[in-house]
């Protein structure tokens, strides 16, 4: 497993052929589910085949607590790339500085990532791929932001424009991730508020899941 990656670098392509990378992040240790949400039932396996479903390339799957046992749970695939947040104990915002760091450093052909967590059992790829085509619409998507709204109002998928990446690793800290950053940049919405796929998921394994 790689750690946290080095030096940001820049790059962008416009058009509908942008190339995109995904961003899972399963690190936290799950202290209200009882256990690391990457560990419960197939969610982590889950989580990064809608990644590679919607086209993203690499999908980088940040992992922190129990690092070793989920990693043996995710899908052999030469496109998912297991990152280890050092820091993931101190908040989400340490599991987004990695993956972006890993991109920045070793994908250099990369306009920008879409962001997803682990704990959204409901996610659909129609929710990516939405995401994704607003982005790619953009006249420049490696400087554009997109959010999904969902009927609950704004989650994820998320989509980080490249040119966006380095003021994102500077300044999320705690559990904020890159909502201080998209509260002060424009933002494109993609809406997939029929989707039914926004909610996550806290409880303990047994209890329904949200409708």
């Amino acid at each position: 497993m790689d750690e946290d990656g080095a030096a940001m670098t820049s790059a962008g392509r416009a058009g509908a052929d942008a190339r995109a990378a995904g961003i899972l992040l399963a690190a936290g240790a799950g202290s209200r589910m009882g256990r690391p949400k990457a560990l419960v039932d197939d969610w982590l396996a889950r989580a990064a085949r809608l990644q590679m479903a919607a086209g993203l390339d690499p999908v980088v799957v940040v992992l922190g607590a129990r690092a070793d046992e989920a990693l043996a749970r995710l899908p052999g695939d030469p496109r998912v790339v297991p990152v280890v947040a050092r820091e993931w104990a101190s908040g989400q915002s340490a599991s987004l500085r990695a993956g972006l760091r890993w991109l920045a450093a070793h994908a250099d052909g990369v306009v920008g990532a879409v962001v997803s967590l682990v704990d959204l059992p409901r996610m659909r790829v129609e929710a990516f791929e939405r995401v994704l085509a607003v982005a790619r619409g953009a006249a420049d998507p490696a400087g554009a932001l997109v959010r999904a709204r969902h009927a609950e109002g704004p989650g994820h998928p998320v989509w980080l424009g490249r040119a966006h990446w380095a003021a994102i690793v500077a300044g999320a800290h705690g559990d904020e991730g890159a909502r201080g950053h998209l509260a002060t940049h424009p933002v494109r919405w993609a809406d997939c508020r029929d989707l039914a796929c926004g909610r996550d998921v806290d409880r303990r394994p047994g209890h329904q899941l949200p409708r």
